[in-house]
């Protein structure tokens, strides 16, 4: 990215990946530079406004807004916003929408990840085709896909029999499993 002074950064999980928002603020001339994956998708060079809000777009359906805010002097404060909501609250209402599975596959980072509302299995930020199943085992379903071109996969979803826990999402990979979702995205299993 040559020059550039990344002045804040933040990582956005999405059903696609997960993505780093970075952005540039000269405070001097105002000149703005954001930055989705390393990929620049807004520059703005001698603003005379230094304070404010940019908008982009971090996937085709995913908005999102930079907000610059003076806090003494010339320090600034930036904040995140993703779909309206600050990145804090979109993070915690994400995880809540979506099951994520972080795991190494043929020794490639894969990660598996299912839309509550829709049911949608992505992997690695690709819509994968499912074959839903009901499965006797659980008395719950089971939704088929391919992991990769030769390994086949499954997220088993039954109910724990508790309220408060309410339904058990299980990721299984060939003939190994179950893999509970990750709490934290950050623990890998080897495949």
């Amino acid at each position: 990215m040559g020059d550039i002074e990344i002045t804040a950064e933040w990582t956005v999980p999405l059903s696609d990946g997960r993505h780093l928002i970075q952005f540039e603020h000269g405070t001097t001339s105002g000149k703005r530079l954001i930055f989705v994956d390393g990929k620049e998708v807004l520059r703005k060079n001698w603003m005379f406004k230094l304070v404010g809000s940019e908008s982009f777009y971090i996937n085709k359906k995913t908005r999102a807004k930079i907000n610059i805010e003076a806090v003494s002097g010339f320090s600034y404060e930036y904040s995140l916003e993703v779909n309206g909501k600050p990145l804090e609250k979109f993070a915690k209402d994400y995880s809540k929408t979506c099951k994520t599975w972080s795991l190494i596959v043929q020794a490639c980072n894969t990660r598996v990840c299912m839309e509550l509302d829709t049911l949608d299995v992505w992997v690695n930020g690709d819509k994968r085709e499912v074959e839903p199943q009901f499965s006797e085992d659980h008395d719950g379903s089971e939704r088929h896909f391919m992991l990769t071109s030769n390994v086949s996969a499954h997220i088993s979803s039954f109910s724990s029999g508790k309220k408060l826990t309410g339904i058990i999402h299980q990721l299984y990979v060939g003939d190994l499993g179950p893999f509970d979702p990750d709490a934290d995205e950050d623990s890998i299993c080897v495949v």
